[in-house]
């Protein structure tokens, strides 16, 4: 009797000890620079820009490139080229999916296009809006996938940086671009508080 016992009641206070919560993993970006680092959660409402983002920064798409187009006060902007010649060679373009409540505030992180009429992103580049008031005029002509929540200072470093009469910087500032699987647990660790983009 005594084993059955013991059985039953292991079963007993399993079934009833309280269920772990599970973590909620966020997709972050990270982008390395000589200037240090910044990190952005990436929008889930935007999801073909999302996976884009992801599936090139797993390739190193953007590894060998650098922020070549840097205007104080408006943006940074990394990839290919900021000319018809860099579009043209985007791997790819995608299919605008705005939302009312993806805004081009302080640290917003969006991806650049062309003059086109049907607003099709270049998957190859990317922007930062480097204006403390934000920048509405751009806000549903131009896509936001994501939202800087470590390295604002790093924005603001790059954005001051000397230009050429082309916005390009004198020295370049080059890229390392990542996506990060992180944890609540391991935001709240290191003191960061994911922006609700949601």
């Amino acid at each position: 009797m005594k084993p059955l016992f013991v059985l039953y009641t292991i079963i007993f206070l399993i079934a009833c000890a309280p269920a772990q919560k599970e973590q909620i993993t966020y997709d972050v970006g990270q982008i390395k620079t000589p200037i240090g680092e910044m990190l952005f959660a990436l929008s889930d409402l935007t999801p073909n820009h999302k996976a884009s983002f992801i599936q090139l920064a797993n390739e190193h798409y953007w590894d060998t490139l650098t922020f070549n187009r840097v205007i104080k006060d408006f943006v940074i902007q990394g990839g290919c080229p900021d000319t018809p010649e860099g579009f043209s060679k985007s791997p790819y373009l995608l299919k605008p999916e705005f939302h009312d409540s993806l805004k081009h505030v302080y640290g917003a992180v969006g991806i650049g296009r062309d003059d086109n009429p049907e607003k099709l992103s270049a998957g190859c580049q990317f922007y930062i809006v480097h204006n403390k008031e934000g920048i509405p005029r751009l806000d549903g002509d131009f896509m936001i996938i994501g939202q800087v929540f470590k390295g604002l200072e790093v924005l603001d470093s790059i954005g001051l940086v000397v230009t050429d009469t082309l916005d390009k910087p004198m020295i370049p500032v080059t890229l390392q671009v990542n996506v990060l699987k992180m944890t609540d647990a391991e935001l709240k660790d290191k003191g960061y508080t994911i922006p609700k983009i949601k």
